[in-house]
């Protein structure tokens, strides 16, 4: 029986492994406390410990049962218009206010896969600029302006 380590699992599981050890080496900067009266460092301790834990496994998993995943190729076009939606999203916020930005940056990433009919992109678009606005400016109660002074409100 041929075994294969599986790249994918061995990376990630170091990724977790790094992740939780950060949160471990930060919350022993902390008072941890007892078990009956946590202090603000066991929290961070517990979930790094068991991220680190779980990474462990992950890394295990992949040197000793991998498996050999193919990729496709990359969606390169994607990985960009994304990556540009959410710059843009960062940098007009302020400026043209919440909901035309967020109109705009979900439209853009909608629109990153060339199979999306551009009506399914503008009723995406305006399904989570409703659920953002909703969420993040109502209920959360965000101090950015819905509409901006870039459009004159």
């Amino acid at each position: 029986m041929e075994r294969r380590r599986s790249l994918p699992d061995i990376l990630a599981g170091g990724v977790f492994v790094l992740i939780g050890g950060a949160f471990v080496a930060g919350s022993l900067g902390h008072e941890l406390g007892t078990p009956l009266r946590m202090g603000p460092g066991a929290f961070p301790l517990l979930a790094g410990a068991i991220v680190t834990v779980l990474g462990l496994a992950i890394v295990v998993k992949g040197l000793v049962a991998g498996e050999m995943i193919s990729f496709g190729p990359i969606p390169w076009r994607a990985a960009a218009v994304i990556t540009l939606a959410l710059v843009f999203f960062g940098l007009t916020a302020r400026g043209l206010g919440f909901v035309p930005a967020s109109a705009a940056t979900a439209l853009l990433t909608a629109l990153a896969d060339s199979r999306v009919r551009p009506l399914t992109a503008v009723a995406v678009a305006a399904g989570l600029t409703a659920a953002a606005t909703l969420i993040f400016v109502v209920g959360l109660q965000l101090r950015i302006p819905l509409w901006g002074p870039w459009l004159g409100f």
